[in-house]
């Protein structure tokens, strides 16, 4: 498990691992937590143009200082984990977003016999609610256990005291199947269902560990009391919550009240990367990972020894058990381990796993040559005049002449610089013809310069060989300003690199730092066009689908564009979605349209 700070500047450093973030203020408070399969591609989507359109998320992300997140082992464990989390800091956009995106919850009434079910609407004065769920099927999956470890009625009926006693209800079928105990009819006493719904909130708030200890020991009561039918009842509900569990790291009833701590060491040995994990009720609730630096002549297990001591009194721990890959002397009334085998084992490894982690995204940006140093091999590689501290670069997209669209890409210092990237739709040329889609989009580029008396770059570089290089070469010509700005051509295959009017490449080490930059900014310009060219398609698809259906306008058709972005998640999207964004009349014709296989 990895915890590790950085500034939203930084994200796209993020690991394409499962896990959760926490997004922090100035005042270091947690105000968001989420789960991803990627941590990386998630966390990247709050910075996107099309997220920032919505105005809770950009209250959000202006807010955000710091990013902090936690390595699990599978995308269920960041399911379980963000739940923990976010019952134990309570971050105010977590509730904030809810309203917005709609999540489900789960309601207990406040009436006599109480119901439980789901909801999407909150009204507090009907009851306590649990929630919000980011998956309806998990949901569901948690009522569906309630239901088959207590007799919870479902049906809807005024359950008063004077209404049972004038046996105004009858029983229903499912007091029939054994799905209810009959309250209706006054067969079950009050108190008896009372504790049934108050094991449910336990396992609503995660306390599953505590109620599978309760079954535990009535189990055993009753099997000591030769009750063996009512031991055989309790057996089965803990064997259900144990199949609920999944057998999880996050969630482990096996193990509760304990602190897990790892530790590596640098190749020096004068830098420890230490991480924590307190669990409570079986569930993690909090992780950080440090790096403690060597100041005496100490062992590495007694600053391991003061990082526990420091880290338990942040965190307010006071577990008696203390998990470790390192032998540590004990204190008084704390028994403190090395597990070899089994569960414990496998959390002590998951702890360093990102201990190990933080140790390499540490050495990583120790080793990584500064950006001057690379631009200086750049400039004797390409042999240039000056630093390209300012380099552009060009790629087309098109598949089959169609949607025919260009990228430019622009790095300052040696860093992506996202302001100055262009994006461009093709006008004048007809048909899949990469040279003249390069010459239109370096002519248009640096004409525009030209005429608004804009700095050149110090270098361009254009995605492919001699042809390519060639055709905006031709535009640089016709502009007369060829050769003052040096330009070169980079091909996919051998990674040559080609100069204006040279039919002979060079090759650069594979192993040079002036190659990556130059391969970086390739893969940048291919990422940025091939992303224009799709969403270009998409939007041309669902337009001209949306088109033909009676009703929807262009003010809609762009409404539905912004939301879904294509024909395939509109149609997976539910009615109240739609009925919510365009109106009852218009998301019918658009049903319609998808029954009749128009869409």
């Amino acid at each position: 498990m990895q915890f590790q700070r950085y500034s939203n500047e930084e994200y796209l450093k993020l690991p394409h691992k499962p896990g959760i973030y926490k997004f922090l203020d100035q005042t270091e408070t947690i105000i968001y937590v989420g789960k991803a399969k990627d941590l990386r591609k998630r966390v990247a989507s709050y910075f996107t143009k099309k997220n920032l359109d919505n105005r809770k998320t950009q209250r959000l992300v202006s807010e955000i200082k710091q990013i902090e997140f936690v390595l699990v082992s599978s995308e269920f464990d960041a399911l379980l984990l963000e739940n923990n989390l976010i019952k134990e800091n309570q971050p105010r956009y977590n509730i904030l977003l809810k309203d917005d995106k709609s999540f489900p919850s789960i309601c207990i009434t406040n009436e006599r016999f109480p119901r439980i079910y789901s909801t999407r609407k909150i009204d507090h004065k009907k009851g306590e609610y649990f929630g919000p769920y980011t998956s309806v099927k998990a949901m569901n999956g948690v009522i569906d256990l309630i239901r088959k470890l207590h007799k919870i009625r479902t049906c809807k009926y005024n359950l008063s005291e004077e209404n049972v006693r004038k046996k105004k209800f009858k029983v229903c079928l499912e007091y029939h199947i054994g799905n209810c105990l009959g309250p209706c009819e006054g067969l079950q006493k009050e108190e008896d269902y009372q504790k049934d719904i108050d094991e449910a909130k336990k396992i609503l708030k995660g306390k599953i560990g505590v109620v599978g200890k309760s079954y535990k020991e009535k189990m055993q009561k009753a099997s000591s009391n030769l009750k063996f039918e009512l031991a055989q009842n309790f057996k089965e509900k803990l064997d259900l919550l144990e199949k609920f569990q999944i057998k999880t790291l996050i969630v482990n009833q096996k193990i509760t009240n304990t602190d897990v701590f790892t530790m590596t060491h640098s190749a020096n040995d004068k830098s420890l990367f230490i991480n924590y994990m307190r669990i409570e009720n079986g569930s993690i609730v909090n992780s950080e990972t440090i790096e403690a630096k060597k100041k005496l002549d100490e062992s590495n297990s007694e600053v391991l020894r003061f990082s526990m001591f420091d880290l338990r009194k942040k965190y307010k721990s006071e577990n008696p058990f203390i998990l470790t890959n390192e032998k540590v002397e004990g204190w008084e009334n704390i028994e403190i381990t090395v597990p070899q085998i089994g569960d414990k084992k496998k959390l002590i490894d998951l702890s360093y796993k990102n201990a190990l982690y933080y140790q390499k995204e540490k050495l990583t940006r120790t080793n990584i040559k500064p950006n001057q140093e690379i631009l200086k091999n750049l400039k004797e590689d390409m042999r240039l005049q000056s630093l390209p501290v300012h380099i552009e670069c060009f790629d087309n997209s098109n598949i089959q002449g169609t949607n025919p669209v260009a990228s430019m890409v622009c790095f300052k210092n040696g860093k992506p610089s996202k302001s100055d990237y262009r994006k461009y739709n093709i006008k004048t040329v007809v048909g899949p013809d990469d040279f003249a889609s390069m010459k239109e989009i370096v002519g248009r580029r640096y004409g525009h310069l030209k005429r608004e008396n804009i700095a050149y770059p110090n270098l361009i570089v254009i995605d492919g060989g001699k042809g390519q290089l060639s055709a905006a070469c031709e535009a640089l010509k016709e502009l007369k300003i060829y050769g003052q700005i040096p330009i070169i051509g980079i091909a996919k295959k051998l990674e040559e690199i080609y100069f204006p009017e040279d039919s002979i490449p060079i090759y650069i080490s594979k192993k040079s730092t002036s190659l990556k930059l130059i391969q970086q900014l390739r893969d940048e310009a291919h990422r940025f066009a091939i992303t224009f060219h799709r969403q270009k398609r998409s939007k041309q698809s669902i337009t001209s689908a949306l088109d033909g259906i009676t009703g929807i306008g262009p003010k809609t058709r762009d409404e539905l564009m912004r939301e879904f972005g294509s024909i395939e998640r509109l149609k997976q999207s539910s009615e109240n979605d739609l009925v919510n964004l365009i109106g009852k009349t218009r998301a019918f014709q658009i049903f319609e349209a998808i029954k009749k296989g128009d869409l």
